[in-house]
């Protein structure tokens, strides 16, 4: 029998994404570890981290990658727990000892990305070094395999372990960061009368918020600070509907998979969710800010039409949009 290899997941905290994927390649049968490089565990770190890197890059006198200050940590898990297969997400802000070690220890890279290359710090250098690249944006996967680099598009997903009890409101609800769309389709909704609530530091007026994210004011919306991952899918469970919104991405946000995966209702900008869901039966689509507060208004008085979109939108995604779906297209590639 075949050995499978062992691999180690090298990722963003990012909500803790991390543990999803890891259980979704477990349930394959792999051994994977995990090894977050960007965590920064105490207050201090963070406050360093604001007035190190973040404020002087804002004031123009400094750089925000900090090339270094992961990569030894980085180095040493590979070195440490000697993977067959290294899966890294993001990894723009590596340096040279992350490479020495999987030269080291023999490691396959593999770059995961979950952004548009373009927002990254990756040049064709660094994309060169991975010996196959995985992006949920169609888009630059066309251009990778245009430029002769192999690489796998693959959508985000959901974890089905994350499944919540409700947290039922009577407000629709959006969670994320504030993008210039959003902040124009959401102060719509809000000026149609519709109760609605937007969660997230960007949206919140608490003057710890504002200070994090260097806003001196916010939307006029109804708002409320940051909620973990957990408490995000419990809200979305139990809102009369869940607004999905894309600024200027090619791939499909986590969101798209988590709100039916959580059993929630969800209102999308995008046509092209054809390419996973059923518009009208599985999500609801919309194209303009009347489309979207006629929905919000349906979402809160009709029930049966909001239940039968959620438990058409789970199904689908427990039959086809899980991590363990997506691990196994990635296992493929050392097949």
């Amino acid at each position: 029998m075949t050995r499978k290899p062992r691999l180690l997941l090298l990722s963003p905290v990012f909500h803790g994404y991390s543990m999803s994927i890891a259980a979704g390649f477990r349930q394959l049968g792999f051994e994977i570890a995990t090894h977050s490089y960007d965590a920064k565990q105490t207050f201090g770190q963070k406050l360093s981290h604001k007035l190190l890197h973040e404020l002087p890059t804002r004031v123009g006198l400094g750089d925000e990658r900090p090339h270094l200050r992961h990569s030894a940590a980085a180095a040493d898990a590979i070195r440490g727990l000697r993977p067959d297969v290294t899966l890294v997400i993001r990894g723009d802000q590596f340096g040279e000892s992350v490479f020495d070690a999987l030269d080291a220890v023999g490691s396959r890279p593999f770059l995961w990305l979950w952004d548009e290359v373009r927002r990254t710090a990756h040049d064709a250098a660094s994309l060169a070094r991975y010996d196959h690249l995985i992006s949920y944006s169609p888009l630059d996967t066309q251009a990778f395999k245009d430029a002769g680099r192999a690489c796998l598009h693959l959508p985000n997903a959901f974890d089905p372990a994350m499944t919540p009890t409700p947290r039922h409101s009577p407000e629709v609800i959006f969670i994320g960061a504030r993008y210039p769309r959003r902040d124009e389709l959401l102060t719509a909704v809000a000026d149609a009368g519709v109760p609605l609530r937007c969660y997230g530091r960007e949206w919140s007026r608490h003057p710890f918020d504002r200070a994090r994210t260097w806003q001196l004011s916010g939307p006029e919306v109804p708002a409320a600070r940051d909620v973990d991952r957990a408490a995000g899918y419990a809200l979305t469970a139990g809102a009369p509907a869940a607004i999905n919104i894309h600024g200027d991405q090619d791939g499909f946000t986590m969101k798209t998979f988590e709100v039916p995966g959580v059993g929630g209702v969800q209102l999308i900008d995008r046509d092209d969710v054809s390419d996973y869901y059923e518009p009208g039966t599985e999500v609801a689509v919309f194209h303009s800010a009347d489309e979207l507060v006629a929905l919000c208004e349906r979402a809160i008085r009709d029930d049966h039409w909001g239940d039968a979109m959620r438990e058409a939108g789970r199904k689908r995604t427990l039959a086809e949009h899980t991590w363990a779906h997506r691990a196994a297209k990635v296992a493929e590639l050392w097949a």
